[in-house]
């Protein structure tokens, strides 16, 4: 073999070497349409997500809180189901209430519990115009919750309607605390 044509073998062995390289290493990008298309999609996806997540959020958010009220929107209770709420205390405390629209139209408010089975935890649950203690069976009209207390009848919770919206002072929350402080059961 003559020495041009070993430099001429040798530089295309070299070439070749260099061109794979460049396409292992991704030296040698190639422009591939799908990756042109992907990439804005998702970005398009991910900016209509954030948007109909916040949207959402405004619309289903339940309680708007100020430092000293919670605040319901009343149309939340038309449909005359109880709807059941958490209040946390500085210390970690749960405070459960509900709030319904009883049978007669009058929006009402208790502590998830009464003062006799509030030690099992176990509150009420709604059955038609009635809730039942979840401990002890017995059944209570919607008309009277918040009407009768003591006994195992729930505990009731002060609150006012302003407007659109049902307004429960937290002060007036956290007078329910011993319902909710398992640490002292006896």
């Amino acid at each position: 073999m003559s020495k041009k044509k070993y430099h001429e073998n040798k530089q295309t062995i070299n070439q070749k070497h260099t061109s794979k390289k460049s396409v292992v290493l991704g030296a040698e990008k190639k422009k591939n349409p799908v990756t042109f298309l992907i990439i804005p999609l998702c970005v398009v996806l991910l900016i209509v997500g954030g948007i109909s997540f916040y949207k959402m959020k405004g619309k289903n958010s339940q309680i708007f809180s100020k430092t000293d009220e919670i605040i319901h929107p009343v149309k939340l209770f038309d449909d005359g189901k109880a709807r059941h709420f958490q209040f946390k205390t500085g210390d970690g405390t749960l405070i459960k209430y509900f709030v319904l629209k009883s049978s007669d139209g009058v929006i009402r408010a208790a502590f998830d519990a009464c003062d006799v089975c509030w030690r099992s935890g176990k509150g009420y649950y709604q059955e038609s115009d009635f809730m039942v203690c979840r401990n002890c069976g017995r059944r209570f009209t919607s008309v009277k919750v918040n009407e009768v207390k003591g006994g195992c009848n729930p505990a009731p919770l002060m609150r006012k309607v302003e407007g659109e919206n049902l307004v429960i002072q937290a002060k007036d929350i956290l007078e329910g605390r011993q319902y909710f402080d398992f640490h002292k059961r006896s």
